[in-house]
């Protein structure tokens, strides 16, 4: 058998990659259930969005008078002109 040959060396015909096995599939999109490494932190990842939006509730609350006495400033120069 010389290096064009088409047989491999169990003397079977050589064929394209294999197709990827169940284990190959399950990280894949629509290929199955996640590994546990890859499922991420859900209690993580709820706990830090309801911080983050009590962050931005707070600062509203505390920026929403200034920026309203700013908004109405600009409304009223721009009305004098």
């Amino acid at each position: 058998m010389g290096r064009g040959s088409a047989w491999t060396a169990l003397g079977g015909p050589r064929r394209g990659p294999a197709a990827p096995t169940s284990a190959a599939l399950q990280g894949a999109p629509g290929g199955g259930e996640p590994s546990p490494s890859e499922r991420g932190d859900v209690p993580g990842w709820v706990l830090i969005t309801l911080m983050t939006t009590a962050l931005v509730v707070a600062i509203w609350a505390l920026a929403a008078p200034a920026l309203t006495a700013l908004f109405e400033q600009a409304i009223s120069r721009v009305s004098e002109l």
